[in-house]
């Protein structure tokens, strides 16, 4: 990056004089490691491929007159020998042709200009930071000698924490309690659905376990409100039957992504009922409800009012044509239903008309001071994302607005005041009540994790989307009970992950959801690595079936697992399985210093939920260790004398433990793929909980004299073909529009040929077909009548 810089602030800019800063810091480094390797090339003492195409990048700049190379008298020896080589003089003519760094100009116009380590915000993002420029981290004599001291002191002799249930908060412990935005119940999550929510969270929450926190982590599935209801009319079932079928469809999904829950619940039970009526009236009491009447949209047509989700319309703010009755996905306000332009019923498509209906409404205006001072406190003290601080403090800016907590439904938490007795609570101000339900449900002592704000954090995983409604709306219920609740410390949002260039729809078969994904026959661990890669964590990201193929093929088959690999091969085939003697040179010390500065990076990252920047510090120490390996060439000094082998055991030593410290920083990533790792290199179970402590230390933890497992490879190539297959079957089919059998009729009442007709009859019943099969309908074949003779 550095020399593309270089070139084009030179050859297009004409600021020959900029150059030399732009190069001094990777001419430096080029300098001290010529320097410290005592040798005339690269990597030893004849002309190597790495000096070819090193000397080739560097060439146009280093010898045109404008640019002297200064004090870097290493690289100026070294450049100059290259130089002499016959093969390097005739390239240079043939390319150059004499016209120095002029004859670049054609070649850098056609090349784009180098992008910021920030994506655009206006376009989905999948860089990841380890594809962004990032200087060298370069370690000092201090930090080497301080990796040994402490790559010496080997692997602690603490016992691993015992997980025992029910989890409870302990004195003296950081008490982490996790909750994963819970997931509407007849909605089958897609791949945007999972990484935004349960699969952070889980991440998240696998860290903490190994950092020695104190973790609880529950979600379930959000399972009252017209939702529930028009799916249970559509399947022909009763509205508990959908949610029992929908619930154990949502458990094997996120158990074949291996989300470990602590407990995954519902909110469809006694113990939501008890704990949001207790609230309700504490509110009530401490008179932070009011009533009032309420204009509602009413389907005549269905023959009830219509829940806010199930209207669409024109978003009176924007204009954005599909928002929907309670928030615009476009603009990001929340909006009535009634003020939607152009409303319509979701269900039949039919224009609803106004009604009145009397409601109970949560004051938010009156809470607002306290919800003030609180979110000044916990945004100032906690890890919130930008945009879920962003969207929070739009909310306050235009001013808080009385809430409607009851709807004129069947299915939800009956409202027990006896005046509104035929109603039930509003599914904003019940659901986020399942968090504490649910964990009411895993312990008769969950007041202890949600009635202690000052033993417990509390970390909320959600989308962007869902944002106000925990910033705002459930913490003034909570507050205006008055009852001691813990309330959010980290609120954690995810931007939207896109489908390809398009967005992820059930109906229309486009894009991947969690029932689909084990059907592809791609494991659940490189799924988890691939969704975490392009993480939405500061703009709109896009799942891509080239990039994924991309990443697997490059960062996992040949980056990661070539790595760990040949380090437990080359124990195998040249130490008959055991890990042989270590004696550290400065150039080992060097590396365990780096691979430390890169685990403290993580441990940095991961501790302010930076998940997607962690995870790149994992691939750096691959990359470093592959490096390692290929400079020093064990399998040529495993063949030499005596010291050579040596020194091919201490490159095999030094790598497979770094194999093992990999295997540790994967677990919350790739859970299996970890366990698989430690199996190989038959693992001491106290490698998982050491390294992880405090600031982060990388240990010997595979010493002299231990047995490895079998190894064998991690990762499988997925082919080009493959993915094309997958890339057609996901991308969904044409869409039958409404208008598609009008046009059927007009051409009938025109008596239209009828070969006309039949075609476009046709066309319409192909269809209905595709329609059909990507909502997941059994076709059943008709049988045709006969004519009557």
């Amino acid at each position: 990056p550095a020399l593309l810089r270089a070139l084009r602030t030179a050859v297009l800019q004409g600021k020959g004089s900029d150059v030399s800063q732009i190069l001094q810091s990777p001419l430096n480094f080029l300098d001290q490691s010529l320097l410290k390797g005592s040798k005339p090339y690269l990597t030893g003492e004849a002309v190597s491929m790495a000096d070819i195409v090193l000397w080739g990048a560097l060439h146009p700049i280093l010898s045109d007159s404008s640019f002297t190379l200064g004090e870097h008298n290493s690289v100026k020896t070294w450049f100059d020998r290259v130089a002499a080589v016959h093969s390097c003089q005739s390239a240079v003519q043939k390319v150059l042709q004499g016209k120095g760094l002029q004859a670049m100009k054609s070649y850098m116009q056609r090349q784009p200009a180098p992008q910021n380590s920030q994506c655009r915000d206006a376009q989905p993002c999948n860089n990841n930071p380890a594809e962004s420029e990032e200087r060298q981290h370069f370690v000092s004599e201090e930090e080497c000698e301080a990796a040994a001291l402490a790559w010496n002191k080997g692997l602690s002799s603490c016992p691993a924490p015992d997980r025992q249930h029910p989890i409870l908060p302990q004195e003296g412990k950081r008490n982490v309690l996790v909750t994963s935005a819970l997931p509407y119940v007849n909605n089958v999550p897609h791949l945007g659905n999972i990484i935004g929510c349960v699969l952070s969270a889980d991440v998240f929450s696998r860290y903490g376990r190994l950092r020695g926190w104190n973790m609880l982590f529950v979600c379930g599935t959000d399972e009252y409100g017209t939702a529930t209801e028009n799916k249970a009319r559509e399947e022909g079932l009763t509205p508990q039957q959908i949610c029992d079928k929908y619930h154990a469809v949502h458990s094997s999904i996120y158990s074949w992504f291996q989300i470990d829950f602590d407990f995954f619940g519902r909110t469809t039970t006694e113990k939501q009922t008890e704990i949001a009526q207790n609230i309700f009236w504490r509110l009530h009491k401490h008179g932070y409800l009011v009533e009032d009447t309420v204009e509602q949209l009413r389907c005549e047509n269905c023959q009830r009012f219509l829940a806010d989700r199930f209207v669409e319309g024109t978003c009176p703010h924007c204009s954005y044509p599909e928002a929907r009755g309670d928030q615009c996905d476009k603009c990001g306000r929340l909006i009535n239903a009634v003020e939607l332009r152009d409303p319509q019923c979701k269900v039949c498509r039919q224009t609803p008309v106004i009604r009145s209906s009397k409601h109970l409404f949560l004051d938010l205006p009156k809470l607002e001071s306290q919800l003030e001072q609180w979110l000044e406190k916990s945004t100032s003290t906690g890890d919130w994302t930008t945009n879920a601080k962003q969207i929070t403090h739009s909310w306050i800016r235009d001013g808080l607005k009385p809430r409607c907590i009851t709807r004129d439904l069947h299915w939800g938490t009956p409202v027990p005041h006896p005046d509104f007795k035929e109603k039930v609570f509003y599914v904003w101000f019940d659901a986020p009540i399942g968090y504490l339900s649910i964990t009411a449900n895993y312990t008769s002592e969950w007041e202890r994790w949600w009635k202690n704000p000052l033993q417990v954090e509390l970390y909320n995983f959600m989308a962007k989307d869902n944002v106000p409604f925990h910033s705002v709306v459930f913490p003034c219920s909570l507050l205006g009970a008055q009852d001691n609740y813990t309330l959010v410390n980290h609120l954690v949002a995810t931007e939207y992950l896109n489908y390809e260039d398009t967005k992820f729809s059930k109906s229309r078969g486009t894009g991947v959801f969690g029932d689909m994904a084990k059907d592809t026959g791609i494991p659940s661990d490189v799924w988890r690595f691939y969704l975490l890669y392009v993480r939405p964590e500061g703009q709109d990201s896009a799942f891509s079936w080239a990039d994924m193929a991309m990443k697997n093929n490059s960062e996992l088959l040949n980056n990661l697992g070539n790595f760990i690999n040949r380090a437990g091969m080359f124990v195998t085939k040249f130490f008959e399985g055991c890990v042989p003697v270590m004696e550290l040179q400065r150039e080992d010390k060097e590396l365990l210093a780096v691979v430390g500065w890169e685990l403290q990076q993580y441990i940095q990252l991961m501790d302010k939920v930076k998940i997607r920047d962690a995870l790149k510090h994992i691939l750096n120490i691959s990359r470093h260790g592959n490096q390692y390996i290929q400079v020093n060439q064990p399998w040529k000094k495993i063949k030499g004398e005596e010291s050579e082998r040596l020194r091919a055991g201490t490159v095999t030593g030094v790598a497979v433990n770094i194999a093992c410290l990999l295997s540790v920083m994967l677990l919350p990533y790739m859970p299996l793929v970890s366990q698989i790792i430690r199996d190989q290199l038959n693992a001491p179970q106290s490698c998982v909980y050491t390294m992880l402590q405090g600031s982060g230390t990388f240990v010997c933890s595979l010493s002299a004299g231990h047995r490895i497992g079998t190894v064998s490879p991690l990762f499988q190539k997925l082919e080009a073909e493959q993915i094309e297959a997958l890339k057609k079957r996901f991308g969904g089919q044409q869409v039958l529009d409404v208008h598609d059998g009008d046009k059927v009729r007009a051409l009938k009442a025109q008596k239209a040929e009828k070969d006309v007709i039949a075609a476009e009859v046709s066309k319409l019943l192909e269809l209905k077909t595709q329609l059909a099969l990507a909502e997941g309908k059994n076709l059943e074949p008709t049988s045709k009548k006969g004519k009557k003779k």
